[in-house]
């Protein structure tokens, strides 16, 4: 399976994270999540590894929605809002698998690649 780079806004995580991979020579797929919304699988993948949906909520966004959503408690309509709101998610989220890191860290990010493919 390919490393695929989520991500809402080309903010500077994310570009740290496309020169990083562009340095290795290493090819990611990119999912722009307001073209692409992740599916009820891939959210479920994303909340496991990040504990909870409630910890994939950007604490940046901004408007009614996003306020709303971040005092929400129960799970489940968390999950219903990122997946009619995908511009809520916190990201950039990597992906290999059922492999997830999310923002930016070399170091776990060059240990991770370390076991990509295996």
């Amino acid at each position: 399976m390919a490393i695929q780079l989520y991500f809402n806004k080309n903010d500077f995580d994310t570009q740290k994270i496309r020169r990083f991979f562009k340095e290795r020579r290493i090819n990611v797929q990119e999912v722009d999540l307001k073209k692409h919304a992740p599916g009820a699988r891939e959210l479920k993948l994303f909340a496991s590894k990040a504990g909870s949906y409630a910890a994939l909520v950007d604490d940046k966004a901004k408007g009614d929605k996003a306020d709303y959503v971040r005092q929400l408690s129960l799970e489940d309509v968390i999950e219903e809002e990122l997946l009619d709101n995908p511009a809520l998610i916190k990201t950039p989220i990597i992906r290999d698998g059922n492999k997830v890191l999310f923002g930016f860290d070399e170091k776990a990010l060059g240990d991770w690649l370390k076991g990509v493919g295996k």
